[in-house]
């Protein structure tokens, strides 16, 4: 099936902030459940947690598996380190794929296991795109083109990654079709695509080609998924719109700490509130 391409735009994105009332407290201004980070890639859990907190959220529920809440906790202290209820998950980020390759394996694990038990939607990144399709929530994976091959290929469809970057459009709807879940398909142009929409982002600047920026990205669009969550369970086409603007404020993050210069992950999340407000704004 092809979709008619949409093209994202800051009104658009707009659309996506959900902006707190007089009413509003922290449960139900959103609360992310966040399994990130390991031993290997202990910045990944710092990285999500702070982008997250950044893009604007009730509160952030880290749960660690690799003794990470110290790190967490330095660079962000309102995260809270102790189980509760969420209203979205963030799954994966700086999380070895190889150690918990199986699905079984995933879901026995005593965090991972919480995916299933509170059926939000739900983020996969990295080590947790292999568990496309076996949740029962509306689910977004966030690949690269390599992370993408890899995945489609154990899913009975041999494509290279090569391949998948000379045709992201046909691939991201590809993925789509195959694993039954929203893809944002990451790029120096992002594509998100579901069973029937397909959304191309503006060109990113060169620069955001940096270490950490997919896991800004990944916490980025929790956080929006988290404070969306009424609007995505009635309608989950809207995980589209929400991931597509997870995209969209990540690249203007970008460019408004570059400047036109280099930048790295930390100089991006300082960027996101003066994006967002800009986008409030319109």
């Amino acid at each position: 099936m092809t979709r008619t391409v949409k093209k994202w735009t800051a009104r658009d994105a707009s659309k996506c902030i959900i902006t707190p009332s007089d009413l509003d407290h922290k449960y139900s201004r959103g609360v992310l459940g966040v399994i990130t980070g390991s031993a290997q890639y202990p910045g990944a859990a710092v990285l999500t947690t702070a982008a997250a907190s950044a893009t604007g959220i009730g509160m952030i529920r880290f749960h660690s598996s690799s003794g990470l809440a110290h790190l967490v906790l330095h660079t962000t202290p309102s995260v809270v380190v102790q189980p509760g209820k969420v209203t979205a998950w963030l799954v994966g980020s700086g999380i070895e794929a190889k150690k918990y390759s199986e699905i079984t394996t995933w879901l026995r694990h005593r965090w991972f296991k919480l995916t299933t038990l509170q059926s939000v939607p739900t983020v996969l990144d990295a080590g947790a795109l292999h568990l496309a399709g076996s949740l029962e929530q509306p689910t977004l994976i966030t690949p690269h083109s390599g992370e993408l091959s890899k995945l489609l290929t154990a899913r009975g469809v041999s494509v290279s990654a090569e391949a998948i970057e000379g045709n992201p459009k046909k691939w991201v709807q590809e993925a789509a079709n195959v694993l039954g879940v929203t893809v944002l398909l990451k790029g120096s142009i992002t594509y998100v695509a579901n069973d029937s929409l397909l959304i191309e982002l503006p060109t990113a600047t060169p620069w955001l080609a940096t270490a950490g920026s997919g896991d800004v990205l990944a916490g980025i669009i929790g956080a929006l998924v988290a404070t969306n969550t009424v609007e995505i369970l009635n309608d989950y086409n809207h995980l589209a719109s929400v991931a597509a603007t997870g995209a969209f404020i990540h690249a203007r993050a970008a460019d408004e700490a570059s400047n036109g210069g280099p930048i790295n992950a930390e100089a991006i999340i300082i960027s996101i509130p003066k994006v967002m407000s800009g986008l409030i704004k319109r």
